[in-house]
């Protein structure tokens, strides 16, 4: 039955991993996949919207209550990573790629070209243009990945079952995720991770291209053959990166990204608009905050023309998401073990969250500020050369370039890297450390998918598919949720967890930190000193009694 189930899920899922490359080469696939994209959106942007919503509710209900104590693993298991360490490996993991795309172009986009509600150039489409990108990078994009994380890592570690999404819906179907439910739902989530990380490479391949075309004046073109060596020079070193295993080269690159990314950081905070990008970054995360549970349900219902911007943007997001999430989720899983819901649940939304937000604050202000100011018109660029377009208005801007390419690479190798282990661990029925031959296959299909979806109609293919891929797995995360819900309760009703406090003050003496406890040194001191005077008392005893006995 395990080989059958692992055959069932490679074999299909890799029959249409290739139908998807072969409509690449239908002609008019783009055009087609326009319209498929505007029926979802259309029709299933209030269903995108309403789940991602959910889950996010989900996570803070898991992070308050008492279930919150259970670990993932073994009551006394500990973590595998340091914290440091696990943080940089699921923020790479999770955006690397996206932050530096969008990190200028969507802020940018937002206060320029086409905004969310107000004119375009207004200080109103300012606030704006860091409010609703915060929305897509925030707190919502890690919602998605950290439950269907968490489920995997609930069910792997804790039930010690195979790391699959099908098994995380046993406590709904039972024994049937075992059989053919089981290969549907393990097939829809490798096509849907192949989708969204080839999505991801198809946007670090274009922003490469335009970087270096940028920065060479055009003597690197800036067309599809170049991306094309791009995605083959890199798809190799992803593939060496992957064969040297989880905790050596995902760990190396990882770490590399996080140091890249806070020294390119650090350098455009030092020569650009310093103050206004503090400004700007806490008043819009005021704003965010304050205005959190609305952009979570807006749909625009009454403004067509506001509704055509969110599924341009809001819903994209979404199903980018909901199509990374079994990638980035079962990534998160593997190295997460150890952890209690209650810090898992927080961390992973908590932390990615805070840097996208600096990330977006700092670089969002800098091409703002470049357009605000009359200095170069940013939106003639095109999107994947935008921020080396603003980085030339200031002083070390070749130097950010340059890192900002490098830092991209590594991204790139890391996203493939995580991706192929992951596809890997999928499509062998869940094994923790898959076969070598496993993860060079599926990075040739992700790097090819990338390559002829770019082929096939640039950005808008990539983006097209994502969102039609994606709807079908957000059913299925819908289901995990529920099941995820089901489980974790039962057992904290089989442990009698609850948020009962042990003890209480007795009449007439309130629990008071600053008379009822003794700093550690006096603790110390006066178990010392009763201990001393124990002895004493012992000692006295003994010469009182000795004169007795002789008498």
């Amino acid at each position: 039955m395990k080989s059958q189930k692992y055959t069932s899920v490679f074999i299909g899922s890799l029959i249409v991993s290739l139908i998807l490359v072969a409509l690449g080469f239908v002609p008019g696939y783009g055009e087609v996949s326009k319209n498929w994209r505007a029926l979802i959106g259309t029709d299933f942007g209030w269903f995108y919207l309403l789940l991602v919503t959910l889950i996010v509710l989900v996570c803070g209900f898991f992070v308050l209550s008492p279930m919150g104590q259970i670990k993932l693993g073994e009551p006394d298991s500990k973590p595998e990573y340091s914290t440091g360490s696990w943080i940089a490996m699921l923020f790479s993991a999770g955006m690397g790629i996206g932050l530096v795309f969008y990190g200028a172009a969507e802020p940018l986009s937002h206060f320029a070209n086409k905004t969310p509600h107000a004119a375009p150039g207004s200080q109103q489409a300012m606030a704006d243009s860091f409010q609703f990108t915060f929305f897509h990078w925030g707190i919502h994009a890690w919602a998605v990945y950290g439950i269907v994380a968490m489920a995997l890592a609930y069910f792997g570690f804790r039930k010690e079952e195979k790391y699959l999404l099908s098994v995380t819906l046993k406590p709904l179907f039972g024994k049937k995720t075992d059989g053919w439910l089981g290969y549907i739902i393990d097939i829809v989530t490798v096509v849907a991770t192949v989708i969204g990380v080839a999505t991801t490479l198809g946007f670090g391949a274009i922003q490469i291209n335009g970087g270096l075309s940028y920065l060479t004046d055009n003597a690197i073109p800036n067309n599809m053959e170049v991306r094309t060596v791009i995605i083959a020079v890199t798809t190799a070193l992803f593939v060496l990166s992957a064969l040297s295993g989880l905790g050596k080269g995902i760990k190396i690159l990882s770490n590399l990204n996080m140091i890249l990314a806070i020294a390119l950081l650090a350098i455009a905070i030092a020569v650009g608009p310093t103050v206004k990008i503090f400004d700007n970054m806490t008043e819009s995360v005021g704003l965010y905050m304050q205005n959190f549970f609305e952009m979570s349900f807006r749909t625009a219902a009454f403004n067509g023309d506001e509704r055509a911007w969110i599924d341009t943007w809001t819903v994209f997001y979404w199903a980018w998401w909901i199509s990374w999430s079994p990638f980035v989720g079962l990534f998160i899983a593997r190295i997460s073990k150890g952890r209690s819901i209650r810090e898992f649940i927080t961390v992973v939304l908590l932390i990615p969250t805070v840097l996208s937000f600096i990330w977006f604050s700092v670089f969002g202000t800098m091409a703002n500020t470049v357009q605000q100011n009359g200095l170069e018109n940013l939106t003639k660029l095109e999107d994947e050369q935008l921020l080396f377009g603003t980085f030339k208005h200031y002083p070390l801007g070749m130097l950010m370039s340059i890192i900002a390419i490098i830092l991209i690479f590594t991204f790139f190798i890391t996203s493939a890297d995580s991706a192929t282990y992951v596809l890997s661990m999928l499509s062998e029925d869940g094994r923790l450390i898959p076969t070598n031959g496993k993860k060079v296959v599926w990075g040739v299909i992700v790097a090819g998918i990338a390559t002829v979806l770019l082929y096939a109609g640039g950005l808008d293919a990539l983006r097209n598919t994502l969102i039609i891929i994606a709807l079908p797995f957000a059913v299925v995360i819908a289901l995990i949720v529920v099941a995820l819900i089901v489980e974790v309760y039962h057992e904290k009703v089989q442990m009698g967890l609850s948020i009962s406090p042990d003890r209480y003050p007795e009449k007439g003496q309130p629990f008071k930190s600053y008379e009822s406890y003794e700093s550690e040194d006096e603790a110390e001191k006066s178990i010392e000193d009763e201990a001393d005077t124990s002895a004493q008392q012992v000692k006295q005893g003994k010469k009182t009694s000795e004169p007795a006995k002789q008498e």
